[in-house]
């Protein structure tokens, strides 16, 4: 079913105060309060010397016969509704993940170039997908990897529960449907995750490996993440009952294989 976000005035302030919202408290002028934020509000927290804005999906604008991401890479015009949570969200990640957003960017007109406009290939799909609902996880220590790769979501949010306090694990949330998600405080979350062994320049590594082509070529190189299961993001989780028969713990399919994660 098509999710669909609250009214903002219907929103309950307390989401923006805990995970993930919290963690772009940055942009709480954007978030909070009755009004929506213009778009030239929004053009305001570019960085000096960002080709990229945004701009009003008008009739106007799509008269130009452009695809969305074509728009983006030859003119820097980033359609965008006003008024509009998901699209407000997506402004977010292209403000704080510029280099991130513009490699998903340039990989969906390189595909767009080969398979053409109104076709989808895997790779348009795995970009998309991490676009949509991506994060990053960051893994200093490699051993919970097997924990995650087998779904063993009992060991990885509970009998280890302490990496997620301690450092061991570095989260990056970034799709911004995910966040959009968010806004309704009883929904549990599951990211489409890129692993990585390391903590130094995440980010970046990722960023370069689907600049390159490397990632993102298929939908299943995506690890699904239960974020409910974080402490501290969802009231049941300081519960070890909930690790055992939570709704957003799937099982690991038959013949499933996650690639290996990518190293920084």
């Amino acid at each position: 079913m098509r999710y669909v976000a609250p009214a903002r005035d219907a929103v309950d302030p307390a989401v923006f105060g805990r995970p993930p919202l919290a963690a772009w408290d940055e942009y709480a002028d954007l978030l909070r309060g009755p009004d929506w934020p213009s778009l030239d509000v929004l053009n305001a927290h570019w960085p000096a010397g960002s080709r990229e804005r945004f701009v009003g999906q008008t009739p106007a604008l799509l008269a130009d016969g452009r695809h969305y991401e074509q728009r983006i890479a030859e003119t820097g015009a980033i359609a965008t509704r006003e008024r509009n949570w998901h699209d407000l969200f997506n402004a977010l990640a292209w403000l704080r993940h510029a280099p991130l957003k513009r490699a998903l960017n340039a990989q969906q007109v390189a595909e767009i170039a080969r398979a053409g406009a109104k076709s989808r290939s895997r790779p348009q799909c795995a970009l998309t997908h991490f676009d949509e609902g991506g994060v990053i996880l960051a893994l200093r220590d490699p051993t919970l990897l097997a924990l995650w790769d087998a779904h063993d979501w009992h060991g990885l949010f509970w009998r280890r529960r302490d990496a997620w306090l301690d450092g061991s694990l570095e989260l990056m949330v970034f799709g911004h449907a995910l966040l959009e998600h968010a806004l309704t405080p009883d929904r549990l979350l599951v990211g489409k995750a890129i692993a990585v062994i390391g903590q130094e320049a995440v980010r970046e590594t990722v960023v370069q490996a689907i600049a390159q082509g490397r990632l993102l070529r298929d939908p299943q190189e995506l690890r699904p993440l239960p974020l409910s299961g974080i402490p501290g993001w969802c009231a049941g989780s300081a519960s070890e009952a909930f690790h055992r028969q939570a709704a957003c713990y799937q099982p690991l399919r038959v013949g499933r294989v996650y690639p290996e994660p990518l190293r920084a």
